[in-house]
C-alpha cells in the first residue's frame, strides 16, 4: 500500500481532541445521495460536513485550509472520470471511503493500491447507511490503540500501515517481552495483534501471559501466522486470544476481524457504564468509585503527588423534599450533579453519587489546602443555583469535607475521613467547607 509509516505514539492521548466536532468531507456529484449524506451527517451525527460536487470544487476547499477528518469520494465526477480525485484526497493524508457505482475485482485492486480506508457500492438498499457506519467506525479508531507485535520488521510494516489507514493509534513490538512492557506502560491498548513465531516467546505464551493481566472484555487478542499448521487457529484460541488469521490475508477480512473485536469492547464499554453509572443524575455511582478510585489513589503515591477526598452533602435536603416533594428533590439532585460535572471537566477528578444527596469526589494533584480552595469555588457555585418551582426558585446550599490523603490504606477509610470532616461542616452551621487542614489550623491557633 503506498502509505507513510508515522512514528510509533508514545504520550497520552489528547482527550480534548476527541471533544471536537468531525469535519466529514462529501464528494459526489449526485444530488440524491449527497443530499441524504449530508443531511444524515449533520442532522443525526452533529458532524460539520461540506460538500463539493465537483473536483475543482475539492481543490477550492482544500485550499482555504479546511482541515477534513475523513472523505466520502464518488470515483467518477465530470472532471475526474478516472477518479483522480481520490489520489488527491489521499495524498492529503485524508482517510477516504470510496461510494461508487461500478466495482470488480479489478477495482478492487486498483482501490487497496491507493490506499483507501473503506469502499461502499451503491446498488445495494443499505449503501447510505453502510457509508455513515463506515465514516463513524473511522472516526472511532481514533480512540482506539492497537499493539502489533511482530519479529519480523516487514510484516509488522505491513500491519502497522493497513491500521493507520484505518486510523488507530499504533504501537509496535518485535518480541513478546517488548509487548508486554509495552502494555504496562500503557494500558489504554485494547486490541493486540501478534504472530505466532517470535525469539523469545511464541504467540500462544504471549497470550496465556496477557490473558492473565488483561481479560477480554477490556483487551482483545487476534493471533495471525503464515504457517500451514491449520490447528494454529485452535491453539491461539484455546490460549485466550478472540480471534485467529493466517496469512496472506484478505484486507478486508482482516479490517472485518479487528472491525468486529473492536465493536465488541465498545458494546461490552457500554454495558459498564450503564452498570456504573447513577440513573438519575448520570454521575458515576458508588460502585464505579470504589472501583477506580484506589487505582487513582496509588498512582498519585507512587509518583509522591498529593491527593485528598472530599464528600459532599446538599444541606436540609430531608427538609426539602418533605416540603416540596420527591419530584423537585430529584431536580435539585440533577442541577447540583450538572454543576459539579461541569466543575470537574478537563481534570482527572473523580466524581460520583454515593447515595441520596451524598457526592464524592476524589481530587487527584491537590493537597488538604488546595482542594480547600476547589471546595469552596464548588460551594459558592452550588450556592448560586436556582432551580425551578412553578413561579419561585429554590436555592441550594451544601457542605463539603475534606481529608488529605496521608497512604496506601483500605479506599473507604479515606472516605470515612472526609466524612467525618463533613460532620464538622455541618455542625458548625452547614454551607461551608471543612477539611483537615483548617482542623490543625484550629488547634495551633488555640
Amino acid at each position: 500500500m503506498s502509505l507513510s509509516t508515522s512514528t510509533n505514539l508514545t504520550g497520552p492521548v489528547d482527550q480534548s481532541a476527541y471533544r471536537k466536532k468531525a469535519h466529514v468531507l462529501v464528494i459526489e456529484d449526485s444530488r440524491t445521495f449527497s443530499s441524504l449524506l449530508c443531511h444524515r451527517f449533520e442532522k443525526e451525527h452533529g458532524y460539520n460536513v461540506t460538500h463539493c460536487a465537483t473536483t475543482r470544487a475539492f481543490q477550492e476547499a482544500s485550499r482555504c485550509g479546511n482541515h477534513f477528518d475523513v472523505a466520502v469520494v464518488d470515483l467518477t465526477l465530470p472532471d475526474s472520470p478516472d477518479g483522480q480525485v481520490l489520489d488527491e484526497v489521499v495524498a492529503l493524508g485524508i482517510p477516504a471511503i470510496v461510494f461508487t457505482a461500478d466495482f470488480n475485482r479489478d477495482m478492487r485492486e486498483k482501490l487497496v493500491e491507493r490506499g483507501v480506508a473503506d469502499y461502499v457500492i451503491k446498488n445495494n438498499e443499505r449503501a447510505v447507511d453502510m457509508v455513515i457506519t463506515a465514516v463513524d467506525r473511522i472516526l472511532a479508531n481514533r480512540h482506539v490503540r492497537v499493539l502489533v507485535v511482530d519479529d519480523l520488521a516487514s510484516a509488522r510494516q505491513m500491519l502497522t500501515e493497513l491500521l493507520r489507514l484505518q486510523q488507530f493509534q499504533v504501537f509496535e513490538a518485535s518480541t513478546g517481552s517488548e509487548a508486554m512492557d509495552m502494555l504496562e506502560a500503557h494500558p489504554g491498548i485494547e486490541l493486540v495483534i501478534t504472530d505466532y513465531n517470535m525469539p523469545d516467546m511464541d504467540g500462544y505464551e504471549l497470550t496465556r501471559r496477557i490473558r492473565r493481566a488483561h481479560g477480554s472484555d477490556r483487551l482483545r487478542i487476534i493471533g495471525i501466522s503464515s504457517s500451514a499448521d491449520r490447528l494454529l487457529s485452535a491453539s491461539f484460541l484455546k490460549a485466550g486470544a478472540n480471534d485467529f488469521v493466517y496469512r496472506p490475508f484478505v484486507v478486508e477480512e482482516l479490517q472485518c476481524r479487528i472491525g468486529h473485536n473492536v465493536e465488541t469492547l465498545s458494546q461490552l464499554r457500554q454495558l459498564r457504564l450503564a452498570a456504573f453509572s447513577d440513573y438519575l443524575t448520570g454521575l458515576r455511582n458508588r460502585r464505579h468509585f470504589f472501583d477506580e478510585g484506589p487505582a487513582k489513589v496509588a498512582s498519585c503515591l507512587e509518583r509522591g503527588q498529593s491527593c485528598s477526598m472530599a464528600m459532599l452533602d446538599i444541606d436540609h435536603f430531608k427538609k426539602l423534599n418533605d416540603t416540596y416533594g420527591h419530584e423537585i428533590g430529584d431536580r435539585v439532585l440533577k442541577a447540583v450533579a450538572t454543576k459539579l460535572q461541569t466543575l470537574i471537566e478537563d481534570t482527572d477528578y473523580l466524581l460520583a453519587r454515593l447515595g441520596g444527596e451524598e457526592f464524592g469526589l476524589l481530587l487527584t494533584g491537590l493537597d488538604s489546602v488546595a482542594a480547600s480552595e476547589f471546595c469552596e469555588m464548588i460551594r459558592t457555585s452550588i450556592a448560586d443555583l436556582r432551580v425551578a418551582l412553578d413561579d419561585n426558585d429554590i436555592s441550594v446550599t451544601a457542605s463539603i469535607g475534606i481529608a488529605e490523603v496521608g497512604g496506601m490504606e483500605n479506599f473507604s477509610n479515606y472516605l470515612n475521613a472526609a466524612d467525618q470532616f463533613l460532620y464538622f461542616a455541618k455542625r458548625y452551621g452547614r454551607n461551608r467547607v471543612y477539611s483537615d487542614s483548617m482542623l490543625l489550623e484550629s488547634t495551633v491557633t488555640n
